[in-house]
């Protein structure tokens, strides 16, 4: 009954190796297959992401079960082992789950609070579903992973702030301009970050996209994706009149929108206000365009400041998240220690009733003819001995249960006393599965 899990993330490993262990499509379908058939896994999930890959596995031992984890990997990339390990983190049970909860609730991503983390982890589960490589307990932990993750969402909020440059300029939108349904747009610029700050208008309500680059194929390429027109550069300040949002972002050495210019432009639009974000670096726009009447321009710095703002609120809303993983954790732990310890205490107390019952036959087998007074007092004497010898090692297994160390005395007591618990198999069990894997 055990949970590990062992991963690389954007912390730990560089994208190189990051990509060695990376699992998509037909690749983990095999993966899992290939986890689940060795003799010390009973059950595996495989989280592969651009920033992450973690197998969490439930091993019946720990050390076999990790090996058998690193092994798997070392083939899987062509790596030795001990590179891989060199990459590794590995953590437990207790951390294990505690890991999980966090990663669902986008707390251990590079950018905090991201949202599509939890989709990732929802759709790494149903993979593993889907191939039958799941257990009774990677079902309840990645169940209630998804919860937690939803729930840290809902009560914190921590997702709802803009921490990307591109997706600033969209809250500033909204902050000057109220709704964007209807609204239009002008690029200018067909880069990366036009790409994606017009993608998150549009994504919020922005129905026009023109696009406008000294390379007009490249505008025009960057249009079609947004089913929007492209114009030619020479014929900018013809097409600002018309937007209501302005997104600059070009690669000039020199300012591509001129104050006078846009003065004439305001002259057309008739007290109709427009509103400017300037994201390259040197500006595009010139400074003194933003004193003209009706214009609100934004440059770098502006958003950058609402992206540190509401990355600061985002770290507020961690330590909410932190509150709710404990809670989520302390009621997956209860849940988990009754998986452990009830079977084995059940275990423990059958083995020592049939040592009383069998001593029992034998030492009145031994004593002949006795009433049956004498012989109810005897055996509530050996019963009352059995209970007082057990008393001690169920109520001490009973409270390490609640502990991050209670697989391991649950583990120690079956292996001291050899108990067969059902859905749990003793060590001598595991070795015989690994020799016979070997064959």
């Amino acid at each position: 009954m055990l949970i590990v899990v062992a991963g690389v993330n954007h912390r730990t490993a560089p994208v190189a190796v990051r990509e060695k262990l990376s699992f998509s499509g037909g690749s983990l379908k095999e993966a899992l297959n290939r986890l689940k058939a060795s003799p010390v896994i009973d059950g595996c999930v495989v989280l592969s992401t651009c920033n992450r890959t973690e197998i969490y596995a439930a091993p019946l031992e720990l050390d076999e079960g990790l090996n058998a984890i690193w092994a798997f990997l070392s083939r899987w990339s062509g790596a030795s082992i001990s590179e891989v390990k060199n990459y590794t983190y590995v953590h437990s049970l207790y951390d294990t789950i505690r890991h999980l909860f966090r990663v669902a609730a986008g707390l251990d991503s590079m950018l905090l609070g991201e949202t599509q983390i939890l989709g990732q982890v929802r759709d790494a589960y149903r993979s593993a579903c889907d191939c039958g490589a799941t257990n009774r307990v990677l079902n309840t932990l990645f169940q209630q992973a998804i919860t937690v993750g939803k729930r840290v969402r809902t009560e914190t909020g921590i997702d709802r702030n803009a921490v990307s440059i591109s997706y600033a300029a969209v809250e500033l939108a909204r902050q000057n301009l109220g709704s964007l349904d209807g609204r239009s747009v002008l690029i200018i610029g067909a880069g990366k970050m036009s790409g994606l700050t017009a993608g998150y208008l549009v994504a919020n309500g922005v129905s026009g996209v023109i696009v406008s680059n000294r390379s007009y194929d490249r505008a025009a390429e960057l249009a079609a994706q947004f089913n929007g027109r492209a114009v030619r550069f020479d014929e900018l300040y013809k097409y600002m009149e018309k937007a209501d949002i302005v997104i600059s972002c070009t690669a000039a050495s020199h300012c591509v929108v001129r104050a006078g210019e846009l003065a004439r432009v305001m002259e057309q639009r008739r007290g109709r206000k427009i509103m400017l974000v300037d994201i390259a670096v040197p500006r595009d726009i010139e400074p003194e365009a933003g004193r003209l009447d009706g214009v609100s321009l934004f440059d770098i710095d502006d958003l950058k400041n609402v992206v540190d703002q509401n990355l600061e609120e985002r770290r507020q809303a961690a330590f909410q998240a932190e509150e709710i993983i404990e809670e989520e954790l302390a009621e997956f732990m209860q849940w988990l220690s009754t998986q452990f310890v009830v079977p084995t205490i059940a275990a423990l107390k059958k083995w020592g009733e049939e040592i009383k019952e069998a001593e029992l036959r034998r030492a009145l087998n031994r004593l002949g003819e006795m009433s049956e007074h004498d012989r109810k007092v005897i055996c509530s004497l050996a019963g009352a001995i059995v209970n007082r010898i057990l008393h001690v090692p169920v109520a001490q297994l009973k409270s390490y249960a609640l502990t991050s160390e209670g697989h391991l005395y649950t583990e120690v007591l079956q292996n001291l006393f050899n108990l067969a618990v059902p859905g749990q198999k003793s060590k001598q069990a595991v070795l015989d599965r690994c020799a016979e894997g070997d064959q």
